[in-house]
């Protein structure tokens, strides 16, 4: 089992940023690199001022009462037309460990987590390749914990509290989910993909039946068909077509 090394942060703008910063640092002189940092390396902030979410979105925080944390592992032995591999495996650990306090927990592709409509957790993942295998991969993820208001704009967020009325402890639910991560992990490394994609289908937002999407066109009504190794989303229309997204080419209307 991968060891982690963690480093603490009272404020930070990203803490994906911090850690492509340290990367950097070894290319300039600096003393951390993938080489140099054995195992995994997490960085945990108490407060969050650039945070950053797919396709230049931002994460809304409250100093103190959120789970935020970025993790860079070093997996080498998943190809890097599997990498959404690896984004399967935070999202079911994440969503996994929330389903011990809340019901209706799902995953909204790509790796949203959401309870009902709301969404309670997202992650960004960037990848470095090297060669014909990933040598460095940053996942960020934010989750809503103890927050009682947000003021963004955001359409739907909610937090733990909200929904069950009490305050939870952060550092006991993050160490489940970094638990959880890890077995998803060896089990990638040992092979299970298609155990890993079928847990990740079977906690799916919106896995049955047709709801309302939109894209370049408008909106229309569609089932999903399938998630891709690549991550692309499949879905069905009603005439029996399909048609094959990439992140941002479609929209959920909730």
């Amino acid at each position: 089992m991968e060891t982690i090394s963690r480093i603490n942060l009272p404020t930070v703008d990203s803490t994906s940023t911090f850690i492509r910063e340290m990367l950097a640092d070894e290319s300039t002189g600096g003393v951390v690199s993938a080489s140099s940092l054995p195992g995994m390396t997490l960085v945990v902030a108490d407060d969050q001022t650039k945070g950053r979410g797919q396709v230049g979105n931002s994460w809304e925080t409250e100093q103190g009462k959120n789970i935020i944390f970025s993790l860079l592992c070093h997996p080498t032995f998943v190809r890097p037309a599997q990498q959404f591999l690896l984004s399967q495996s935070m999202a079911l650990a994440v969503a996994t460990s929330l389903q011990r306090y809340v019901e209706g927990v799902e995953v909204k592709w790509p790796n949203d987590i959401y309870v009902g409509d709301k969404k309670i957790s997202g992650t960004l993942i960037e990848c470095d390749i090297f060669g014909k295998s990933i040598s460095n991969c940053i996942i960020g993820t934010g989750i809503n914990i103890n927050q009682e208001m947000f003021r963004s704009d955001a359409p739907n967020p909610v937090s733990l509290k909200q929904l069950t009325g009490k305050d939870h402890d952060r550092e006991e639910i993050l160490s489940d989910i970094l638990s959880r991560f890890l077995v998803y992990y060896e089990m990638l490394r040992e092979g299970a993909v298609e155990e890993v994609r079928s847990q990740y289908r079977s906690m799916l937002y919106r896995r049955e039946g047709f709801h309302r999407y939109s894209d370049v066109r408008g909106e229309f009504m569609a089932e999903i068909a399938d998630v891709e190794p690549t991550g692309h989303l499949v879905l069905r229309f009603e005439n029996g077509n399909t048609v094959r997204y990439e992140f941002k080419e479609v929209k959920f209307m909730i």
